[in-house]
């Protein structure tokens, strides 16, 4: 996937010129310095002087390519895994989630404390202790390189009517600046999304959409979420909600939901659908078990969940034309990918074309880790990205100009 983002060479550029150069480390390395300005339009001094900086902090490393030819081979960077670290917490009803992440996507730790209640009088202390434990699993060589602290949450955010009440949210956070309060507790970064976005977005970073930039990612949480991705970027919307895919009323005068609504798809698909469906089949097979994909009342369950997402699929597919919709979350993976098989063939759409790169349904390469990985995402993301980022916010101007996703810049040489 080509770098879409460009530098530029005046010096008030600087930061963002630092991320640009990052995100083409990411995406492309082991890379050189040339392939790198070519990448980002930057001048091969403006390349070498941020390499530097880079080097001397312990982000990157460089090594000799392999020769392919007679002549000294150019030296290859690529991100240095021990160069940095975020810590992603995910905060389910009944338990905390933590794990360390590098700045390559490799998980270098994990934590996980049962919680009496997911009040923030309860999670945050439990936050606090479990940042602390991850951190300490940060390699001895580089101490300090934790870098800041994601958290994941259930959505949608700050809207009263649907943020606190049913099954899918988490009560006594109405009103809490939970950012803010993370950041206290770890004295850390801090930055806080919702499970779906943030799922989204590590598969945007580190999952299918390195190959792919453009995708409508559903995510399979207690709820139903999705995510979009543009041109590698996720979609936040105009408050932070964009992608509450699940109260979308999909089956006219069907059930009741929390929201207010009728018919909402996360009443028919989500892992508290499929829960809800066993009680009242009054069947309990172990959904860790590969097997219970195969368990008749989930097979049930799933001929039920089909139609209502088969209908969801086709409507987001003409109204944002995605290369791809992927499915992923904490649905065990057998029965996600029992259900998909089911899927096909999917509604007519614009999507069915024959000159498709891509299939229109895939599962995330992530899996069920997805938001928990995601919530450190959050922070890399929030810390590096071009355009987000705090790491090198010295005098920092804003972005140059963007043009939808695109940044756009013209270059000032001496």
């Amino acid at each position: 996937m080509a770098t879409r983002l460009k530098g530029t060479n005046q010096d008030l550029g600087r930061p963002y010129n630092r991320r640009i150069v990052l995100e083409a480390v990411r995406l492309h390395g082991p890379i050189s310095r040339a392939e790198i300005a070519r990448l980002v339009a930057l001048s091969p001094q403006t390349i070498t002087n941020i390499v530097r900086e880079f080097e001397e902090i312990g982000l990157l490393t460089a090594r000799r390519e392999t020769p392919k030819r007679p002549g000294q081979p150019a030296i290859e960077l690529a991100i240095d895994p021990d160069g940095g670290f975020a810590v992603g917490l995910q905060l389910q009803p009944d338990r905390l989630r933590g794990v360390l992440l590098d700045l390559t996507g490799a998980v270098r730790g994990r934590a996980q404390a049962v919680l009496p209640a997911s009040t923030p009088e309860t999670a945050l202390p439990a936050m606090a202790a479990m940042v602390r434990r991850l951190r300490d699993t940060a390699p001895a060589r580089v101490p300090g390189r934790v870098l800041g602290a994601g958290l994941a949450m259930p959505g949608p955010v700050d809207v009263k009517a649907m943020s606190f009440v049913g099954p899918t949210t988490l009560p006594g956070w109405a009103g809490v600046p939970a950012a803010e309060r993370l950041q206290d507790a770890t004295g850390l970064p801090a930055f806080v999304g919702g499970d779906a976005p943030a799922a989204a977005l590590s598969e945007a970073m580190f999952g299918l959409g390195r190959s792919l930039p453009d995708f409508f990612y559903i995510h399979f949480g207690l709820g139903l979420g999705s995510g979009l991705v543009i041109d590698g970027q996720l979609h936040p919307g105009a408050w932070g909600n964009a992608g509450e895919f699940g109260h979308m009323p999909i089956v006219p005068g069907g059930r009741a939901c929390s929201c207010g609504n009728e018919g909402c798809l996360e009443t028919y698909v989500s892992v508290h659908a499929l829960h809800t469906a066993l009680a009242e089949a009054g069947a309990a097979p172990d959904l860790a078990d590969p097997a219970a994909a195969d368990h008749p009342a989930v097979a049930a369950w799933i001929e039920t969940a089909v139609p209502p997402l088969r209908r969801a699929i086709c409507a987001i597919e003409n109204l944002l034309d995605p290369a791809c919709t992927v499915l992923g979350g904490e649905m065990p993976e057998p029965i996600l990918r029992r259900l998909a098989d089911r899927l096909e063939p999917l509604l007519p759409s614009v999507s069915r074309r024959g000159d498709r790169a891509y299939p229109r349904l895939a599962l995330s390469t992530i899996g069920a880790d997805n938001a928990l990985v995601g919530a450190a995402v959050l922070a890399i993301s929030g810390l590096l990205s071009p355009g987000a980022g705090l790491l090198f916010a010295e005098a920092e101007p804003a972005p140059p100009p963007m043009h939808g996703t695109i940044a756009i810049a013209t270059e000032t040489r001496a």
